[in-house]
C-alpha cells in the first residue's frame, strides 16, 4: 500500500510573528521556515506503518517556492521515500491545494493520504475535509490513534466530548492531531542518505490546476495589548466589577 503524506513549509513554531508596516501580511524576510508540525506528525505516522508492514512506499509531497525543498528532505531524511514538489511562488488557498493534491491522488494512486489537520501559519483546518470531498474518500480528522486492519482504518478521533473511535474504509483520509504520535529527529547518516532520494518538480499547470486566489487579505494586524488586572480585596468587589464595570455578569 502507497501512503501520500502532504506536507507544508511555514514559519518555524518558535519564532515571533511579525505584521508588515502596512498590514499588508506577515514579514518572512530573515525567518526561519520549518516543516508544519501537525505535517511533521502525519510523516512519522506513515513512517511507522511502512515499519510495521502495513505500506510499502510514503510519498511526500509539498506545494510551495523552490525553497520548500528543504521541507522535503526533512522528510525524506526522516524516512519518506520520494518526494514531490509542485512549484508555487505565491500562498496557495486550501481548495486550490485539495486540488492539486487530488490530482497527485489520482497519479500516485495512493489507499491512504495522511495530513496534518491545519496549518499553524493560516489555521484553516480545510484542506483535508476538501480532499476527502473531491475524491470521494472516507475521512478521519483530528486523529490521536491509528489502525489498519485489511481494507479499514480504526482511527480514534479528539472530539469536544472527549475520544471518539470510528472505523472508516480504505482508501482514506485521515487528518493528524497532536497527540497521534511525536515525531523523530532525522540523523546524520538519514540526512545524507536523503539528498540522493528522487524529488520531482513539477507545476499546477502539470496537473490542469488554477491556483489564482479567490480571497484577498485587506489588512492583517497583531493581537490587541493585554491589559493589566487588578487586585480585589473581597468576592463581593470581584463581583462588583464584574457586574458594573465588566459588564459580564447580570443579576
Amino acid at each position: 500500500m502507497k501512503v501520500l503524506v502532504p506536507v507544508k513549509r511555514v514559519v518555524d513554531f518558535n519564532v515571533k510573528i511579525r505584521v508588515k508596516a502596512d498590514g499588508t501580511g506577515v514579514d518572512l524576510s530573515n525567518v526561519k521556515m520549518s516543516m508544519n508540525p501537525f505535517d511533521e506528525i502525519a510523516v512519522e505516522e506513515a513512517i511507522r506503518l511502512k515499519e510495521a508492514g502495513k505500506a510499502e512506499e510514503v510519498v511526500v509531497v509539498s506545494i510551495g517556492p523552490a525553497q520548500a525543498q528543504e521541507t522535503l528532505r526533512t522528510a525524506l531524511a526522516m524516512g519518506a521515500d520520494r518526494a514531490i514538489l509542485i512549484k508555487v511562488e505565491d500562498m496557495v488557498e486550501p481548495l486550490a491545494v485539495a486540488k492539486l493534491l487530488k490530482a497527485v491522488a489520482d497519479a500516485e494512486g495512493p489507499r491512504l493520504v495522511v495530513l496534518g489537520k491545519q496549518a499553524i501559519d493560516d489555521d484553516a483546518n480545510q484542506t483535508g475535509q476538501m480532499l476527502s470531498a473531491l475524491l470521494g474518500w472516507s475521512q478521519a480528522t483530528f486523529a490521536s490513534a491509528v489502525a489498519l486492519e485489511g481494507d479499514k482504518a480504526r482511527v480514534t478521533r479528539e472530539v469536544d466530548g472527549g475520544l471518539q473511535v470510528i472505523e472508516v474504509a480504505l482508501p482514506a483520509i485521515v487528518t493528524a492531531d497532536l497527540r497521534l504520535n511525536e515525531p523523530r529527529y532525522a540523523s546524520l547518516p538519514n540526512i545524507m542518505k536523503a539528498k540522493k532520494k528522487p524529488l520531482e518538480e513539477k507545476t499546477p499547470a502539470d496537473y490542469g490546476v488554477n491556483v489564482d486566489a479567490r480571497l484577498k487579505v485587506l489588512k492583517t494586524e497583531e493581537p490587541g495589548t493585554r491589559k493589566a488586572g487588578v487586585k480585589v480585596a473581597s468576592v463581593a468587589e470581584l463581583l462588583d466589577k464584574l457586574k458594573n464595570e465588566a459588564g459580564v455578569l447580570q443579576f
